[in-house]
């Protein structure tokens, strides 16, 4: 299992949210500047980052000069997310160097261009994020319904070639709660590939079930940044 930190920028700052919301937007001293962060967690050991623009899922700018040069400086495989919503703009991430594109509104409002985007790179280098509340898929920053369920999105883009998901309970997301046990049972039963987790991750204890469970990856944000426990501590979980 893969343990990958996140580093969420808004305003050219890294933040942390919880569900979602920027009113919430919480910095931590000696963590703040996007580029530092992350050569920090690559120090730790970090062999994947997960860099998600904010500013740019939330229309309200972008952040793609500090992406571009921490996937160009920092020397690991990023995912990339956050706003993603043309293909210009996702084959200039990933031109630039970004292991993969993270996409849920273009996946949503465009198939032609997420088959597109797999044919042209391949299903590894990209992910289809599925944001749910209450069981129901959400789009645009979380604000729009998508009127499918958790497992009817899932099966919908299996259909058209997606490999990988990022699930994130909305519910959760931020507020170290622990992860949606009772969906993630449910949802490893039937998809038993590809699948990567956000939301709520509180402890290692957390990372120890996920693990148990089969999933691919796990993203961990603030449990991370709060000093829950170490990235050490939690790579040593994922790899053994």
């Amino acid at each position: 299992m893969k343990v990958i930190p996140a580093v969420d920028v808004m305003r050219g700052k890294v933040v942390r949210l919880s569900r979602g919301d920027s009113d919430t937007a919480k910095t931590y001293e000696g963590l703040e500047e996007p580029l530092t962060v992350a050569r920090g967690w690559k120090r730790e050991g970090a062999d994947f980052l997960h860099l998600i623009d904010l500013d740019a899922a939330m229309g309200q700018g972008d952040n793609r000069q500090i992406i571009s040069a921490i996937i160009k400086e920092v020397g690991v495989p990023v995912q990339v997310g956050g706003g993603i919503r043309s293909m210009a703009i996702a084959e200039e991430l990933l031109n630039t160097g970004a292991q993969r594109v993270i996409i849920t509104t273009l996946a949503f409002e465009r198939e032609d261009m997420l088959k597109e985007l797999i044919r042209e790179f391949g299903s590894v280098r990209v992910m289809v994020a599925l944001d749910y509340l209450n069981g129901m898929v959400m789009s645009r920053g979380w604000k729009s319904p998508t009127g499918l369920s958790l497992e009817n999105a899932m099966d919908k883009f299996l259909n058209l070639g997606t490999e990988l998901f990022l699930l994130t309970s909305i519910s959760r997301d931020g507020l170290l709660i622990g992860p949606d046990y009772k969906t993630l049972t449910a949802i490893v039963k039937r998809f038993r590939k590809g699948l990567f987790i956000a939301g709520g991750i509180s402890s290692l204890d957390d990372l120890v079930w996920l693990k148990t469970i089969g999933v691919e990856g796990v993203v961990v944000g603030k449990a991370l940044y709060e000093r829950r426990f170490s990235l050490v501590e939690a790579l040593n979980i994922a790899r053994r």
